[in-house]
């Protein structure tokens, strides 16, 4: 287990579902590599593909969400990374948790997580779902369409709202999701009134400007958006709106403090006297991306020229699959476990231009090309840096590649 942790908020996470009765091992700032050559160490048979969880890390995260953004309420989005050590630390560290399905609502409330700190951010739920949610008390949900007013009337009637509105500009995002949800402005007042009629309980605005947000000014552009809203709802003479749900897209480094300072700027601007506003958010990827790192096995080789290709043991249709639905850039560098253990990381050795393939028969399984790499052999291992957001959540089965069968160690910096 290594030292005992001195951060407060150690015994927290430790103690945390998800966490509690698990191995966690104290690493110190630097003493990740470490850690990864110890658990490979234990692997000379098998040398399956591997993550590591830092606790540590998630902890500085919300740290860091805490000083920068505290009028936000973070509520996870579960689709980045359901690992149920991360979702059980983050419930333990205070966060709230954003929902798009019945398994996922499931998954949390296993946790011991109040029903009350979720927000079933699905703005099109099938009636199955819907029900569920009634029934163990999942009470906010959003929605974009009549249609859907009509489900949540019909199962979930006293179910508070938040009306999903497009956000103006999300070209920035790497995946933009205004093509697939948000009423459109001028859609925004017969929803509003369709809700009224229906007798159904709208309270807030929510917005989405996309994920892996580049654009920090499309967090201004989407709160002056959601003011309009709060502003038709008085004059329809509806009960004031009390939750602005500024959505997702955050990634952590400067791209969030780029982001806060916009939202911080934007909300004095357009809410300055907004009497018992709750203001919450959906981030994913801030929370999971650069807590977990990735340990692939080198399984094949084949030099030509001077080129060297390698194949690893995950890929394309496991964690990687990032690549092609989260247009992810992702790099690695080398463990010569095998080939060179006293200098593992191969500082100072000759480059090749080199390809990576992953695992199964089909050519689109390439995970890397034109990468820098020295010259490996076959059981080393290349490692991953930042691969919590969006690559096992999405990963498949496919030519018998189990991803969930990857298994995730719980290491813990920089909590003494």
């Amino acid at each position: 287990m290594g030292s005992i942790p001195k951060n407060p908020h150690a015994g927290v996470v430790l103690g945390a579902p998800g966490v509690k009765g698990k191995t966690v091992t104290t690493i110190s700032k630097n003493g990740l590599t470490e850690f990864i050559m110890s658990i490979i160490s234990k692997k000379q048979e098998t040398k399956e593909p591997f993550y590591v969880l830092d606790l540590g890390e998630v902890t500085a995260l919300m740290d860091k969400w805490t000083m920068t953004l505290p009028m936000v309420r973070p509520f996870y989005a579960v689709k980045c990374n359901p690992d149920p050590a991360l979702l059980g630390s983050l419930a333990a560290l205070g966060s709230n948790f954003d929902c798009a399905s019945r398994a996922e609502i499931e998954s949390v409330l296993s946790l011991g997580v109040s029903p009350n700190r979720i927000v079933y951010a699905n703005p099109c739920k099938q009636e199955s779902h819907i029900k569920y949610a009634a029934s163990v008390g999942v009470n906010l949900t959003t929605f974009d369409s009549k249609e859907e007013l009509d489900k949540i009337r019909k199962w979930h009637s006293k179910c508070a709202l938040l009306i999903r509105i497009k956000a103006p500009d999300d070209s920035g995002a790497r995946c933009p999701l205004g093509p697939k949800y948000g009423a459109l402005p001028e859609e925004v007042t017969p929803l509003l009134q369709a809700a009224q009629t229906a007798r159904l309980n709208v309270v807030g605005v929510s917005f989405h400007i996309g994920s892996g947000a580049t654009r920090a000014r499309a967090y201004k552009g989407a709160i002056a958006s959601a003011k309009s809203v709060f502003e038709a709802a008085v004059r329809l003479g509806m009960p004031g709106m009390k939750i602005l749900n500024i959505g997702g897209g955050f990634t952590a480094g400067s791209q969030f403090d780029e982001a806060a300072t916009a939202i911080t700027s934007a909300l004095q601007a357009y809410f300055p006297n907004e009497p018992g506003l709750t203001v919450i958010s959906e981030p994913g990827r801030f929370f999971a991306e650069s807590a977990f790192t990735l340990a692939t096995n080198i399984i094949g080789k084949r030099v030509r020229g001077d080129l060297r290709e390698y194949w690893i043991n995950d890929g394309i249709y496991g964690s990687m699959n990032c690549i092609l639905y989260d247009h992810a850039t992702i790099t690695c560098t080398p463990l010569a476990c095998t080939s060179n253990r006293a200098n593992l990381t191969c500082k100072g050795l000759r480059a090749y231009g080199s390809t990576v393939f992953g695992p199964t028969c089909d050519a689109l399984d390439t995970v890397l090309t034109g990468h820098q790499l020295p010259e490996l052999q076959i059981n080393d291992w290349l490692v991953f840096p930042n691969m919590g957001a969006y690559t096992a959540a999405a990963g498949s089965s496919f030519n018998g590649f189990n991803t969930a069968a990857i298994l995730t160690h719980l290491a813990s910096s920089n909590m003494n």
